[in-house]
């Protein structure tokens, strides 16, 4: 599959066939995730909602024009992981079961909108940080999402049926977060990826290992699919999953090296040329990366400074 003749890259709803969906927001950076959408009959299954009610709200309007079914209808909602441009429309869903794995449930109970509101607010006196925060998040309105938890988790491998489709929910994580989930459809060689796949974008690694990740992707090569849909960026085929192992590897080297070096993430973070994936959006994003491989480096299993890692994102923007 060639995406860039097979697949356009433009926002809304894209039909894979056989029942399925993919909602892309371009250009895939900050905030804008892509969500997917499982249909037989009148079961149905959405993989992720969006960053707000409002976003979230449209894309289920579309999708209602598409199949006729509202978000009311919908059976179950499938979050890939925590972040909350993946989970913040959950509510819109009001009868769906909301399956999430075990490790995602509790991240997303630590980290709720209300936090990234209350930073927002903050945002207009925080100097460059604030205005890196303004420039990535200001589109979204914290004020208005609609989150709902999971009514159901698991650990490992869970099957599910919508309608006759098998659909299998694996879990990858910890990788880009605690409990990355790929949703995989075999029949229809389908593959839904939350965030262990950013195409044409800069991976942000918030958990670790490294390894998991890199695994993660085998798995993926690994499957009979020809369509991929990643939680960021346009459908994918499997050399964008190489692209992705790729930088995975090249910043695991890159952060050794300085790590061994003695030099801090700041300093490693600065010094790293990304060579061709500078020309991925959101470059910065290496200040994390190298924060939790040097955490992974040192058996640190302490919670980032997310606070700091914004602002060395900012400085590096600039």
């Amino acid at each position: 599959m060639a995406k860039h003749t097979a697949w356009n890259y433009r926002k809304g709803l894209h039909d894979l066939g056989s029942g399925n969906w993919a909602w892309l927001q371009p250009d895939g950076g900050w905030g804008w995730s892509n969500s997917g959408l499982i249909v037989d009959g009148d079961r149905s299954l959405l993989v992720d909602t969006l960053f707000d009610a409002r976003l979230t709200a449209d894309m289920l309007d579309a999708m209602a024009d598409a199949t006729g079914l509202s978000g009311d209808d919908i059976g179950t909602v499938v979050n890939t992981h925590a972040n909350g441009d993946h989970t913040h429309g959950n509510g819109l869903c009001r009868h769906a079961e909301i399956i999430a794995s075990e490790a995602s449930a509790k991240e997303m109970a630590e980290v709720d909108a209300a936090m990234l509101h209350t930073m927002m607010e903050a945002a207009p006196g925080l100097g460059p940080t604030g205005r890196y925060l303004l420039d990535i998040f200001g589109d979204f309105d914290f004020a208005n999402v609609a989150e709902r938890a999971p009514t159901k988790t698991f650990s490992g491998e869970l099957e599910l049926k919508v309608g006759d489709k098998r659909v299998s929910l694996i879990e990858v994580g910890p990788a880009h977060t605690a409990g990355d989930v790929l949703v995989h459809l075999p029949d229809d060689r389908i593959v839904y990826t939350g965030d262990i796949l950013f195409i044409d974008g800069t991976p942000i690694m918030w958990a670790g290992p490294v390894g998991n990740w890199i695994s993660a992707c085998d798995r993926i090569l690994a499957m009979d699919v020809e369509a991929i849909v990643p939680g960021h960026g346009p459908i994918a085929d499997k050399a964008d999953v190489r692209k992705l192992q790729d930088y995975l590897r090249f910043v695991d080297r890159e952060a050794r090296q300085r790590f061994d070096a003695g030099l801090s993430v700041r300093d490693a973070a600065h010094d790293i040329a990304l060579g061709d994936y500078a020309s991925w959006i959101d470059a910065e994003r290496i200040a994390v990366n190298v924060d939790t491989l040097y955490r992974e480096y040192r058996g640190d299993a302490s919670a980032p400074d997310i606070v700091g890692l914004f602002s060395l994102m900012a400085e590096l923007k600039r």
